[in-house]
This record gives C-alpha cells, structure tokens and sequence, in this order.
C-alpha cells in the first residue's frame, strides 16, 4: 500500500517553512563548515556561504598545479636522470648497445653525478624494442642494470649471481612473451624498453690496462635468439619454439672511449627539466612507471601519446616547481645528517641516506648477524625523502649499494659539512683523519665534488681524489700510529704529502663522499670511525 504525504507537510518543506532545518542548522560543527574568509599561505580564500569566490577559484587551481608539479619533479628525478645519462652518452657518439668506457677512469671534464676516480666504468644504454638482449659480462666487475626509472634489475659481477666469474645475462624487456631458455643465463626483466648498464671494474696493481683489456674482450652485446644456447632439444620438440643456432654469430661490441671528454649527463632544474621527463615518458610504455606518478605527471599536462603543450600559467608554475624542487633536493643533502638514522654514528656529519627504507625506498636493509640474515621489516610507506635526496646526487641503484655484508660490494659515506656544520668553504683548509685499519679489503679512497654539478670539482688536479690506490693519483700515505690524515683546500700544506691533499676552488663550495669497497665488519658494529672534518685555517 503506498502512503501519500499530507499535502501540508510537502508544501511547508518546499516553502522553507519546515523548522527541522533550523533545528539541524544549530547542531552542525563548526569544524565542518567554511567561513566567508580564510586567512591561508597561498592569500586570502572567500567563499559565499561555503561557495568559492572566482578569485578563490583560480588561486586554488594554481596551487593544486605547483603541488602536483613539485611532486613530479621529486618523483620522476630518477626517471630524468636516467634519461640524462642516456643522452649523454649520445652526445659522444654513444648510441643505443654501445658500451661508454673510461679506460684511463673518469675525471672532473665530464659532467656525472658522484661518480669515483678510482674504478674503470662501462656504461650503456641498451635498446631492448626489438627483443631480449643477451650481455656477456666480463670477470672481477661491479655493477647493475636498471631500467629508465632508475628501479633495479638485476646486479652483475661480484653482487650479481655469476659472483665475479663473469657469464651471460639475458635482459627482457616488457609485453615478452617469447619462450625464454631453460638455463645458462641470469635473466632480468625490465619495465622499460630501455635500460641502462653500469659496471665498474677493479685496477690491477694500480694499472687500468688489464681490466681494459679484459672488458674489451670479453663484454659482449647482442641479440637472443630463441631455441639456440640454453634451449634444449626437448623443449623444442614440444612445438613452443624453433630451433636456433646454438652458437650464433656474434658482432663485436662497439666501445666509445669517454675518459677526458667533455659532456654532461645531468638533468636541467628549470621548465626544460619537465620537457625533460615527457620525453621519457613518451618513449616508455605507459605501465613502466607508478600509477601515482603517472597522476601527477598527466595533472601537470605530461601524458604518454599526447603532446606537452603547456601555456604561459603553466610554465610559470613548473619553472616554479622546478626551482623549489632542486632546493629540497639539496636541502635532503646538504642536512642528511640531522634526518633521523641517515648519520653514520651519532652528532657525526657523516651520513647516508639509504639505511633508512634500503635500496627500493621501503624496507632497510637486512642485518648480518653470527646466525645468519636477519630481514628488517619493511617500513610499510615509501621513505620519499631518502629517495628525493639519493636521486638528487647519485645515479643508479641495487642492494649491492648498502648491503651489510664484509668483504663484498662497497659503502659509503657522504658529509656536506665540518665538525660545526657549516658547509664547506674552497677557500679554506680542511683535514679528515682515518684511524687505523681503515674497513677496506680491495681499497678505500676520498672523492670531492662541486656542490653545483654535484660532480667531480675541476681544478688543476683533475682526479679530487685520495686514496690507497696509487693511481691516477699518489696514494696516501699513512701516519706513524698507522692513521691516515687527508686534507683539503686551494694549496697544499707544507706538512702534507701529494697523496694525502685534494685540491679545491677558492669561492666554490664543495663535498665529499668516502668510499669503502669490500668493508669489514668494523664498519657495519662502528667500533672504526672516521673523524669529522675540521677546519685547520
């Protein structure tokens, strides 16, 4: 049966003449409500009886669109990095699956984010839009492949599953649904079309020559060929694939030599940084990066298969973002050693940025203890600062980067400022003392860098670098107690040998990145510490 209102009672709610809403108009909290003005950091906001002003309108919409910038240009400054260096390398002639080396180690000419002076690099960007490529990796490196955001693949060399004895690796890229072999390659799958291989191989007896030689001659880039090596005939007889060649004909690899060249691969901190990132983007599968930047990034008019066009308003807004952008990420940096658990020890401005959430920016890496692995639990959120301040100044990523395990992989330890925290001045003189039995089984070495670039300074000495290896530079040498003094400024102390003393730049601001390759387990308890940084005049 269906009831009919009274006609009164409908009529009276249409007049307003109803009190339930004056009744219901005295028990709503203010907390919910807008008042007319609101007093706010972007100005004034005005509202009529709860509805936005036109002024109020177009203020709010700016700032939505400055906030879903800022945090496009924190979040994607991986993905811009790692396209930088492959621009780069193109800029010397280095196109897609040719191998970047720096026979004689690298220098201040280039520009490259805290890269070493101490370790023989072999870059690549590898195109994977016609199929997986195999990689032949060399014996005795160190290193990773990541995809064109900067997220890990797969470690080679020593981390990596050969170990250091070198062997075949076969990156695939993503939408593969070929038949892959069933064994005699280390597999990684990418999500990226795109990747990027970066090696770093050990002197012998302080010569670069014989690694040189060994990468020349064993690296190798090429195509996989399904059914051939690692494909037995047993699969094949299933019908899944065909048969290929088992020892397919294998072109020679194609080196650049970049050591002494000039060229930059550093993404830019103003609009052409976001011009930048819409060229990765449109070179990327759209699934290649995470759904939450993929929102900031089409909020901000970047959209995979659409042009980026923005207007006037927009570009001020992402000159703005960008601008802001670069200072959080020297602001993560240059302070790294008061965000809690990123200094080394306690009040020491040594730090490092990755103890926090680990390499994936989510779990801290695991312990090592006399039972065994000890996983810590993941964080349960992104550490977003670790990783705005890591992508900042450092290129490439792996667990190989914080692993606590001895005598493998390397650690390192950054600082941006002296014992009174003020940042460092290149036209004063600085000493760092290193106790005894410095934690490093293959060696230790000192790196300095310009706060600008954030890569190595440029001064007449052309490697800023000190260390225990003897080349490109003397090595330090020891004190009597067995410490060992390294010190910094425009001059040379009179005191100071030509191994223990790194050259800066009057009026240009600098730090410095202490490198352990192969630490003890002195460095992981802490029972060894380096000194703070001081001020000698």
């Amino acid at each position: 049966m269906i009831r009919r209102r009274k006609p009164h009672l409908i009529a009276g709610v249409l007049a307003g003449t109803m009190t339930l809403t004056t009744a219901q108009a005295q028990n709503i909290p203010t907390s919910v409500t807008t008042p007319d003005r609101v007093e706010t950091h972007i100005g004034a906001l005005e509202f009529r009886d709860g509805a936005p002003t036109d002024a109020t309108v177009e203020k709010v919409k700016n700032n939505l669109d400055y906030v879903r910038a800022l945090d496009a240009f924190m979040n994607s400054f991986s993905g811009a990095s790692a396209y930088a260096l492959r621009k780069g390398f193109q800029s010397i002639g280095a196109e897609d699956n040719t191998v970047v080396i720096f026979s004689e180690l690298m220098d201040s000419n280039s520009l490259f984010l805290t890269a070493n002076a101490d370790t023989i690099y072999t870059l690549a960007a590898l195109d994977l839009t016609n199929g997986p490529l195999v990689i032949e990796a060399p014996p005795a490196v160190l290193g990773t492949i990541n995809d064109m955001w900067f997220s890990w693949i797969i470690d080679i060399g020593f981390p990596g599953p050969d170990r250091g004895e070198g062997g075949k690796y076969l990156i695939v890229p993503p939408g593969y649904d070929g038949t892959l072999p069933e064994s005699g390659f280390h597999v990684g799958h990418s999500k990226t079309m795109h990747v990027l291989y970066a090696v770093r191989a050990f002197m012998d007896n302080n010569n670069p020559k014989p690694a040189v030689a060994s990468i020349k001659k064993s690296l190798k880039i090429y195509p996989y060929i399904p059914g051939g090596f690692g494909t037995s005939m047993a699969a094949i007889l299933e019908g899944k694939v065909r048969p290929g060649r088992a020892n397919q004909s294998i072109p020679p690899t194609k080196f650049v030599e970049a050591s002494g060249k000039s060229f930059n691969t550093i993404p830019p901190n103003d609009l052409s940084y976001f011009e930048m990132v819409n060229e990765l983007v449109q070179m990327e599968p759209a699934t290649s990066f995470n759904v939450e930047l993929s929102g900031q990034l089409a909020a901000i008019g970047i959209v995979k298969g659409k042009p980026f066009k923005p207007d006037a308003r927009m570009k001020k807004i992402l000159t703005d973002a960008a601008a802001v952008g670069n200072a959080a990420g020297r602001v993560l940096n240059f302070r790294a050693a008061d965000y809690p658990g990123w200094a080394y020890y306690p009040r020491s401005k040594w730090s490092n940025m990755l103890w926090q959430g680990g390499f994936d920016f989510q779990t801290p890496p695991p312990l090592v203890t006399k039972d065994g692995i000890m996983p810590l639990p993941a964080t349960g959120a992104r550490t977003l600062d670790s990783r705005t301040a890591f992508y900042y100044a450092y290129t490439m990523d792996s667990p190989g980067m914080i692993m606590r395990l001895t005598n493998a992989g390397s650690q390192y330890l950054m600082t941006f400022a002296d014992a009174t925290g003020n940042p460092f001045d290149g036209g004063k003189t600085y000493r760092v003392t290193l106790p005894k039995d410095i934690p490093a089984g293959r060696f230790w070495s000192f790196t300095v860098y310009d706060n600008q670039t954030r890569s190595m300074l440029q001064t007449p000495q052309r490697s800023p670098r000190a260390g225990s290896q003897t080349y490109p530079s003397p090595a330090a040498v020891a004190n009597s107690d067995g410490s060992t003094t390294v010190y910094f400024g425009p001059s040379k102390p009179a005191d100071a040998k030509e191994g223990n003393w790194i050259q800066t730049t009057r009026d240009k601001g600098w730090f410095v990145i202490l490198r352990l390759y192969f630490p003890a387990e002195s460095f992981f308890d802490k029972s060894w510490q380096p000194s703070e940084i001081e001020v000698v005049k």
